[in-house]
């Protein structure tokens, strides 16, 4: 009986801890592009759908940043794919980020192409 305590007091200090139960693909993403962002897709890179718009407010000007955060179990996959809508409702994507290790994403023009900037 002491074990299951034990175990389940783990479990909950490991539900309650913020480092803990912080996803390992949540990053903070900055908007570099001169664009403002009405929406945002990350999708795992073998994936053929976006899914849903997940920027979690209206928009994203350009020098905002906002945090990106999974539920615990989305970890199938560390490479991942972006993809923005600007207020004109041009698209841009880019691809094959590692989300595993990223913990701030830059996303940026370079000579009028999308870059990004990845710090672990």
């Amino acid at each position: 009986m002491k074990s299951f305590v034990l175990v389940l007091s783990l479990f909950a200090f490991a539900a309650t801890s913020p480092a803990l139960a912080q996803s390992q693909l949540d990053f903070t993403l900055l908007n570099r592009t001169g664009l403002t962002i009405n929406e945002l897709y990350v999708s795992p890179s073998k994936s053929d759908d976006w899914e849903e718009d997940v920027l979690g407010r209206d928009v994203l000007k350009q020098g905002e940043s906002v945090e990106i955060t999974f539920p615990r179990r989305a970890a199938s996959s560390c490479l991942w794919d972006l993809k923005i809508v600007d207020s004109d409702g041009d698209s841009v994507e880019w691809e094959n980020f590692d989300l595993c290790t990223a913990v701030h994403v830059t996303l940026q023009y370079e000579s009028g192409k999308p870059t990004a900037i990845i710090k672990d």
